[in-house]
């Protein structure tokens, strides 16, 4: 049974909440997010601190309890403060640019790659194989960040490839010669 649910939620002075129903907007210094609460949650302010509550004690109330409660967390600690994912690039003639808003890959294939950045989003690339996603929504983020991975995960056996920062990636050992 989750208890991340229970927590409450602090928000700071620099944040404003409102809650319209089953709506909640978090205004802050980087942004503005908003979250539609299911049905079956009750969500009160009180001073600085939001609290979430179930109306009925079966199971899935329970799992949209507490993704409820870590999914305006999240928004809290976003609009505030934000959220960074590093990727990086190994291998030998593996570049990215950025032209405008649109970030350039030249990864193995025949012809570049080219991904559209959301609106919300930045990416920076630093030397040529550093790049910097940032945004105030995490989900955002870390799928931006899973597509430009999936163009070509690191492979086993050389480390090529596009890994996040701090994945480790299990190497495997080459055939063996005679």
């Amino acid at each position: 049974m989750s208890r991340i649910g229970k927590k409450e939620i602090i928000v700071p002075s620099s944040i404003k909440t409102k809650i319209d129903n089953s709506t909640i907007l978090i205004n802050g210094p980087k942004g503005e997010l908003s979250y539609v609460i299911s049905d079956l949650i009750i969500i009160k302010k009180i001073d600085n601190k939001i609290i979430l509550e179930k109306k009925n004690n079966d199971k899935k109330t329970q799992a949209i309890y507490g993704l409820s409660r870590s999914i305006i967390n999240n928004m809290v600690i976003g609009v505030s403060q934000g959220f960074e994912k590093k990727l990086i690039i190994n291998g030998v003639g593996y570049r990215s640019q950025m032209n405008n808003k649109t970030l350039i890959l030249n990864v193995g294939y025949s012809h570049p790659i080219e991904i559209n950045t959301p609106k919300d989003i930045e990416i920076k690339v630093e030397n040529n194989t550093e790049i910097y996603i940032k945004g105030i929504n995490k989900e955002t983020v870390g799928q931006i960040a899973a597509k430009i991975r999936s163009i070509r995960p690191p492979e086993p056996y050389k480390g090529k490839g596009i890994k996040y920062i701090n994945e480790n990636i299990k190497r495997k050992i080459g055939k063996a010669g005679k």
